[in-house]
């Protein structure tokens, strides 16, 4: 038995320290690998002795998909407190929108995207050299931050950042950045196995599981738990077994006039005044602020922001 220490956990996940048995595979940071590492003066106390040891990353790997993860979160951050700012009338000095002499409001998911591209063109071909592809993982990771910002935009096509439709852009953002961390952590959707006949058909079983799951987690609209779930397929299984949402394909062909009970049920859980659902809303506006009524009028307002400041500025 023993315990971690603060600083020996956050020398783990801020260095995404490998820890691996002597097999050469690599498990997560439980306790009882943890408290193993007596002897690399981490702050780790311990009175078993086990034969595990620390490597740190050399560059690409864990390492690059770390810097990955911390761009994306510190882009994200930045771009959607800077677009909160820009909506503050308390803060007129911060500077507005990109917009052209004919009015046309450049989004920075175009910044992101071009982003992503030279990132995605020089990693490929560093050929995994480094420091090249750490640094690439970084850009990479703003750009998706610049443009999951407005994940909104790409399915509705149009400027819906400030309205009730913009708050897909949230829930887009939190599942990326929950995928990013269990891959960090080494988490896989699926496991092969060769082997024996027994050995592969299980391998194939589990995965056709997790895909079944994930299918009717999407089909109920339970994308969250679907998406995520296909990395853990814990909650794929919790969303597959909950109730779908009533406008959702599982509810029109399994609820409706078939099962009006399920159908409103469904109705009753998903109701827009209930508690859960505005515990939702109000944690999306705190992390991308509250939607404005009107997309025309999102429209104006941010465009009049930014000429008004560009015409100052001149």
């Amino acid at each position: 038995m023993g315990f971690v220490s603060p600083t020996a956990f956050a020398y783990w996940v801020i260095l995404g320290a490998s820890i691996s048995n002597e097999a050469g595979g690599h498990c997560l940071p439980t306790a009882s690998v943890l408290t193993a590492i007596a002897g690399q003066n981490i702050g780790v106390v311990s009175v078993a002795e086990l034969s595990v040891r620390v490597e740190l990353p050399e560059g690409g790997g864990q390492l690059a998909g770390f810097l990955l993860l911390a761009a994306f979160l510190v882009s994200f951050g930045f771009i959607r407190m800077s677009t909160r700012l820009m909506r503050s009338p308390k803060v007129p000095w911060w500077p507005g929108s990109v917009v052209s002499e004919s009015g046309v409001h450049v989004h920075h998911l175009a910044f992101g995207i071009v982003a992503m591209m030279v990132a995605g063109a020089v990693g490929f071909t560093a050929l995994g050299e480094q420091p090249y592809t750490d640094i690439c993982a970084f850009v990479f990771g703003v750009g998706m931050g610049l443009t999951i910002d407005e994940f909104a935009l790409w399915i509705y096509l149009d400027d819906v950042y400030w309205a009730e439709e913009g708050r897909a852009s949230i829930d887009a953002t939190v599942i990326a950045a929950s995928a990013m961390f269990l891959i960090l952590l080494g988490f896989s959707p699926f496991s092969f196995e060769t082997g024996d006949v027994g050995t592969t058909i299980g391998s194939v079983a589990g995965a056709a599981l997790v895909l079944g799951l994930v299918a009717i987690c999407f089909f109920k609209q339970r994308v969250m738990h679907g998406s995520i779930g296909f990395l853990f397929m814990p909650l794929a299984l919790y969303g597959a077994c909950r109730i779908g949402k009533p406008g959702s394909p599982w509810a029109r062909r399994r609820y409706g006039e078939r099962r009006p009970g399920k159908q409103a049920k469904a109705e009753e859980r998903f109701r827009p005044d209930r508690h859960t659902e505005r515990f939702k809303n109000a944690a999306r506006d705190i992390i991308g602020g509250k939607p404005s009524e009107g997309v025309a009028a999102v429209k104006d307002e941010v465009l009049a922001i930014a000429v008004g400041r560009d015409r100052d500025e001149g």
